[in-house]
């Protein structure tokens, strides 16, 4: 079978594959309100299992989106998920979703959804 071609720009191909992918919008979403440990960021994300929430974490920070931060304390070390500079300069992408889904998405369609 032939390969398919596109005429679509593959940056912008990819770029939507990275937000495409299930729960990595909502990562990227709940990180950008504020670092978040694993824990906190799984009960931030409705559905999403421990395995495919570590998963999709080592995809984000091999994509340079995501960073797993040691923090260290006098009486316990812990780790925190942040976004880089990259996954912060997705901010505006972010809110051009919001802007869009509060005027075209209607509330049949969420309960539709789930």
């Amino acid at each position: 079978m032939a390969e398919r071609k596109t005429n679509l720009c593959p940056k912008f191909e990819q770029a939507i594959n990275i937000l495409g992918k299930k729960w990595n919008g909502q990562i990227i979403e709940s990180l950008r309100l504020e670092p978040m440990r694993f824990c906190s960021l799984r009960n931030n994300i409705a559905g999403i299992s421990d395995r495919v929430l570590t998963e999709r974490l080592k995809e984000l920070q091999t994509l340079g989106i995501v960073t797993r931060e040691e923090i260290k304390s006098d009486e316990h070390t812990y780790t925190r998920y942040c976004l880089t500079k990259k996954g912060e300069d997705l901010q505006p992408v972010l809110q051009c979703l919001h802007d869009w889904a509060d005027e075209w998405v209607c509330k049949e369609e969420l309960a539709q959804a789930n």
